[in-house]
């Protein structure tokens, strides 16, 4: 059970994962200045807010050996407080999981079984997403946005970007903007306006076989969300049954 827990833990939020590197001062030749300066708006504006609550759609492909792509979906709905809190639910239509981060531990519960797994967790939201990925191998696709040097994350590897023009998701106006990396190629939708919050992500593994897509789509952003230390805490259901995480290397 604990790896399942482990492998899974990669959809608890799923609300982008690409490299961690410093980024260059210096844009490369194709990357539009304007594509850049919209995403660095984006970031900064989620950099600072305190606390949020995002509720998102969300389409993984899996792609057969016979080539077909097949699409699942789930829901998800996170709460973030920094610098050091993080809740996160995810549900489709026959099982969900819940993610707790309280700034000292990390838990994650799967309902369906009633088993969770909790783990120590360093002091802040960034430490923890770290901890998680090089740990657990727990990879939350839009992880990286949560951080405050978000930017420097999505823009580390790219060699391409432009603005591709206006579009509108969930009935909100958005610049639409495509980027491209060495092994992903990856769009995202942001808001007009003085909240230029992310509306949608769609990431395209360009390194696997026919391209699978990953697409997120926020259907709800909350920047006053009402959040007390209980959103955060994990208090387990009478019978649920504490598993262990197993380290990368051991599953």
């Amino acid at each position: 059970m604990a790896s399942t827990l482990g492998r899974a833990g990669a959809a608890a939020l799923a609300v982008l994962a690409l490299v961690s590197a410093p980024v260059s001062s210096v844009h490369p030749a194709g990357l539009e200045a304007q594509a850049a300066l919209l995403v660095k708006a984006s970031t900064d504006f989620l950099a600072g807010q305190q606390r949020f609550h995002a509720e998102t759609r969300n389409t993984l492909e899996v792609v057969l050996k016979s080539g077909q792509k097949i699409q699942l979906d789930h829901g998800a709905r996170m709460w973030a407080q920094r610098p050091d809190k993080l809740r996160a639910d995810r549900f489709d239509d026959l099982s969900g999981q819940s993610f707790f981060y309280d700034g000292k531990s990390l838990t994650l519960f799967e309902p369906g079984d009633g088993t969770y797994a909790t783990v120590d967790a360093p002091g802040t939201l960034e430490g923890m997403l770290d901890m998680a990925r090089s740990q657990l191998d727990i990879v939350m696709p839009a992880g990286d946005l949560i951080y405050r040097n978000a930017y420097d994350i999505l823009m580390a590897d790219v060699t391409q970007g432009f603005v591709v023009g206006k579009g509108v998701v969930e009935g909100v106006r958005c610049d639409h903007l495509a980027f491209r990396a060495p092994n992903v190629d990856w769009q995202i939708w942001i808001q007009e306006g003085q909240e230029p919050l992310p509306r949608k992500l769609v990431i395209t593994s360009r390194d696997q076989e026919a391209a699978p897509q990953f697409s997120v789509v926020v259907t709800r952003w909350d920047m006053k969300p009402t959040l007390t230390p209980q959103t955060f805490t994990f208090q387990a259901p009478s019978g649920a049954k504490r598993v262990e995480f197993q380290p990368v290397g051991q599953r």
